[in-house]
């Protein structure tokens, strides 16, 4: 942890050790940090709860109507990075501040769009400035946050992201549905606003936070090959490319399956499928207090094996089972990533706001990709085929971390 810079010749302060749970700051940082993630993801996939809707009202395909969410992914996605050094020089805060701010605008344009091109253009754009939170969350959070705690912050923090996604799906459907994909944005983006106020107002100043000098091409570089050369990291990476490109291909078109024969589901009944998202908000906190016992390694592993076990019922065609497995598959779902999340920052000895974001890079990528061609699969070959494939990925996957992370890691590891 950083340590008080001498202040007016004075003696350094003593070694800061970071707020400890129960302090009223750590409150303040878990409250903000979780409008932040409201914010962030109700407005980055604020179209996915009507994507039937937008498909049919610009008389695209199922595909096409997916890019206002991968374009919005890749936006945020190629910024990651870029936001992690600025954040390294003008504060964590004030970086979120920018980005949460800057997207709030955007977002708040999208329902006036007057073509699709235009529509993409700013959710790409939305995305882009979004890329200033979720990466500089986790370095934040591993500043401010005593150690012993940290990895519980981090699953609280993924926990406000699943209610922020849940939100904004909940809020889109009903609106949609009676008023169109355009009332739905606004209502998101009104939502958004209001968390992101809440955030500026909650979040407390950095104490943990110093300032690094402005780094040329070839450090920044050194930095980020430093982690891709890393094999923990690196296997972190793949999975968060591989289970975030599934879940939102999951989640893009399940919809269109439940909207057609032999479901038929209206909108507003579709978007209660996101409810599902509670089961990641309660287990992204739950596994935190696991790793203690069984270590991250495990319990990453567990939580994948429940999330191919859970999409294993939605090949079913029986409703109740597909809503069954689909909570389990969320849940599975965010408990690897609470995990993966916050064991990136806590591999990687410096640089922790650069290897946060290249797992965020991965993540998203693999949200854009994965979840984009998931759409041509599920057009040429239907669900069966797009959620055996989402199970393979799960599996290899699962390999890829048992190989890196040896069991005897331990509980630390």
């Amino acid at each position: 942890m950083a340590c008080e810079a001498r202040v007016s010749g004075n003696p350094p302060l003593p070694c800061w050790d970071g707020h400890a749970k129960g302090s009223r700051a750590y409150g303040r940082i878990l409250a903000g940090l979780s409008f932040a993630g409201v914010a962030t993801f109700a407005q980055l996939y604020s179209t996915q709860a009507v994507l039937p809707l937008l498909a049919a009202d610009l008389r695209i395909t199922a595909a096409e109507a997916a890019l206002t969410i991968s374009l919005a992914t890749v936006g945020l996605a190629v910024t990651v990075i870029p936001w992690s050094f600025l954040a390294d020089r003008i504060g964590r805060v004030k970086a979120m501040t920018w980005g949460i701010s800057i997207a709030t605008v955007l977002g708040l344009l999208v329902p006036l769009s007057t073509s699709f091109g235009m529509l993409l253009a700013l959710r790409l754009l939305e995305g882009m400035a979004l890329g200033g939170i979720p990466a500089i969350a986790i370095a934040y959070l591993n500043e401010e946050v005593t150690k012993a705690h940290a990895a519980l912050a981090a699953g609280s923090y993924v926990a406000g992201t699943t209610l922020g996604g849940l939100a904004g799906r909940l809020v889109a459907g009903p609106a949609g549905e009676l008023w169109g994909w355009r009332a739905a944005a606004l209502a998101v983006s009104i939502l958004a606003t209001l968390a992101a106020v809440a955030f500026l107002i909650l979040v407390p100043r950095a104490r943990g936070f110093v300032s690094s000098p402005a780094a040329g091409l070839g450090s920044a570089f050194r930095t980020l090959g430093g982690h891709l050369g890393n094999i923990r990291l690196l296997a972190l990476y793949v999975q968060a490319f591989l289970m975030m490109g599934g879940f939102v291909a999951v989640y893009n078109y399940l919809g269109f399956r439940l909207s057609g024969a032999p479901f038929s589901l209206p909108a507003t009944l579709i978007s209660l499928i996101f409810l599902a998202y509670l089961s990641g908000t309660v287990s992204s906190r739950w596994v935190a207090g696991l790793t203690t016992r069984f270590g991250r390694r495990n319990v990453l592993l567990a939580g994948l094996a429940l999330s191919t076990a859970g999409l294993a019922l939605t090949l079913v065609p029986y409703l109740p089972l597909i809503l069954a497995g689909l909570v389990v598959f969320t849940g599975g779902f965010f408990a690897a990533h609470s995990i993966g999340a916050g064991w990136t920052g806590a591999i990687a000895s410096s640089g922790r706001a650069q290897a946060a974001s290249l797992y965020n890079l991965a993540y998203y990528l693999g949200s854009s990709v994965i979840g984009w061609a998931g759409g041509l699969v599920f057009q040429s070959l239907g669900w069966q085929a797009l959620a055996a494939g989402v199970m393979v990925l799960a599996c290899l996957t699962a390999a890829a971390v048992a190989v890196v992370h040896p069991r005897a890691q331990g509980a630390g590891g």
